[in-house]
């Protein structure tokens, strides 16, 4: 039943308007089409995205007033109130990047499983008012090929990630981090693991599997982290204006 779902809902619409692009570009070049469908969707989902940044913006700016009630000493009961109130009072809703990111994540993943299985335009995939395009052109605008393996697509894929990373929001510095007789809790000490593994190792992972993919997952990958960092400044840019 889900499967369905995925597959009409999700799926097939987004290979369909694969397949559409790829008819109307001069030269078939499906390199473009994966660009500018990448775009289109992430575009759609940009007012969900941006409200996710600007959720995780406030909390990171209250997050010195929650530490406060973390190291209050009063009872777990206590701060949960406390908590609470704060959120209250600054309008905050803890939980609404989550849910705005459970929103997007089916259908970033579609688009991703329309690259990973393949560039197959069959009549049995496409609606009947979509044609199979007549001609399909692997070769982005003439230089990368995007149908097979294609390192240099790949190591752009893994710097396009490492630079996006530069871009997201830094970890909270707690006092005691820069005071030699405080150790760092478990949580901070997480966080910032975290972070040093999404910038530098995490990477390296999109580089061996865009590699091992194809170039096509490889360009979606280009087109959606620089997409995101374009976001990201508009974000701090609109924050900065505020």
């Amino acid at each position: 039943m889900l499967l369905n779902l995925w597959d009409v809902a999700l799926y097939k619409p987004l290979l369909n308007a694969l397949a559409f692009l790829v008819s109307v570009i001069p030269g078939g070049d499906i390199g473009i089409a994966i660009v500018i469908l990448t775009i289109l969707v992430k575009t759609i989902l940009f007012p969900f995205s941006q409200k996710t940044l600007e959720s995780q913006a406030k909390i990171k700016k209250i997050e010195p007033e929650l530490k406060k009630i973390k190291e209050s000493g009063k009872s777990k009961e206590e701060q949960a109130r406390l908590t609470m109130e704060l959120y209250k009072e600054k309008k905050v809703n803890p939980f609404s990047g989550c849910f705005l990111t459970l929103i997007q994540l089916p259908i970033i993943f579609a688009l991703y499983f329309v690259f990973y299985k393949g560039i197959d335009f069959s009549q049995a995939s496409l609606y009947s008012f979509i044609a199979i395009p007549e001609f399909i052109n692997t070769e982005f605008l003439g230089l990368l090929d995007v149908a097979g393996k294609n390192i240099i697509l790949a190591i752009l894929a893994g710097i396009s990630q490492f630079l996006q990373a530069q871009f997201m929001p830094k970890p909270a510095v707690s006092d005691s981090s820069s005071s030699p007789d405080k150790k760092p809790s478990f949580q901070e000490s997480l966080t910032k693991s975290m972070s040093t593994q999404m910038k530098y190792v995490f990477p390296l992972i999109v580089v061996f599997i865009a590699y091992r993919i194809s170039g096509a997952v490889a360009l979606y990958w280009i087109t959606s982290n620089i997409f995101t960092i374009g976001q990201q400044i508009y974000a701090r840019r609109k924050k900065d204006t505020k």
